[in-house]
């Protein structure tokens, strides 16, 4: 296998399909202006590729997925968005581009947030009802719990109370449990449900919480060394926000040990979910990224 071919062809049908849904809409021009700019800014879109090649990987089909894994990449652009925004992080690039509240102000973000969230739960409930089966809402509902409170909010406000304090490393596990890890577990979750494949919850279950934690570790590290040019976002924010992390816990070289421990772990899951490599070797390359 080819694994940057296959990882390419992926991420082409994944934008295609997101310009093409995203102009499916007749709302006021400005804010789909504002979502687009955000939605299609570019990024390696991990989480819907992780939803596609499971179910495939699970003998599914990308027919099948391929909206819903869009979908929780509007998810996934939401939080980026508000995560930037003045009252959160207050940064002002992303993806080497101004950030949306940068570009249309502060309230023009919050609802092109706003939107990009509805919108995704618009497109996953499409699939259940168009479709009419019931395993879309089985899916819809993981998802919407991982973007919520007991997920990805409840991390972000973890985060937030824990600035300019100095947490435990079971706290900090916690937090990115759920603010980052929850939408990469349910994304590997989907991919599994739409493919009729129960019998493998566990293991992929299991791949996406090891997963999410190492692309975590690597995140934190990243910030303290990585280069803005290839991130295409500032570094040291996490610093300058007073917030810990697994570097200021732990140190770089701990924090590259444990994501290369969880990704081992993730590893092992993958072969017993993907016999053609390619989730083996999306873990590789997400251990060793550097944007």
């Amino acid at each position: 296998m080819d694994f940057q071919k296959e990882l390419r062809l992926k991420q082409k049908l994944v934008n295609q399909r997101l310009e093409k849904i995203i102009d499916e809409n007749d709302a006021p021009v400005r804010i789909v202006e504002a979502m687009k700019y955000s939605l299609l800014a570019g990024g390696k879109r991990i989480r819907p590729i992780l939803s596609i090649s499971i179910c495939q990987a699970l003998g599914g089909k990308i027919d099948d997925v391929l909206d819903f894994a869009c979908a929780i990449e509007f998810i996934h652009t939401y939080s980026l968005i508000h995560d930037d925004l003045p009252a959160m992080d207050n940064d002002d690039l992303r993806r080497g581009k101004p950030t949306n509240h940068v570009v249309f102000g502060e309230a023009m973000a919050i609802l092109a947030g706003d939107g990009l969230l509805n919108y995704a739960f618009e497109i996953m409930l499409k699939e259940a009802v168009d479709k009419n089966k019931f395993f879309y809402l089985k899916a819809a509902d993981i998802v919407a719990k991982a973007a919520g409170i007991k997920g990805m909010i409840g991390g972000q406000v973890i985060d937030l109370e824990s600035e300019g304090k100095k947490i435990d490393i079971d706290t900090l596990n916690k937090m990115h449990r759920k603010k980052t890890g929850a939408l990469i577990e349910a994304s590997c979750l989907c991919g599994c449900i739409i493919a009729q494949k129960e019998d493998m919850t566990e293991a992929v279950k299991e791949y996406g919480k090891n997963l999410g934690i190492a692309f975590q570790i690597v995140d934190d590290i990243l910030d303290y060394v990585g280069d803005p040019k290839k991130l295409g976002k500032n570094t040291g924010i996490d610093i300058k926000n007073n917030k810990s992390t697994y570097v200021s816990i732990l140190g770089i070289e701990k924090s590259k040990k444990l994501a290369e421990e969880y990704s081992l772990n993730a590893r092992n899951n993958a072969k017993t979910i993907d016999k053609s490599g390619f989730l083996l070797n999306l873990t590789d390359y997400l251990l060793n990224r550097e944007s």
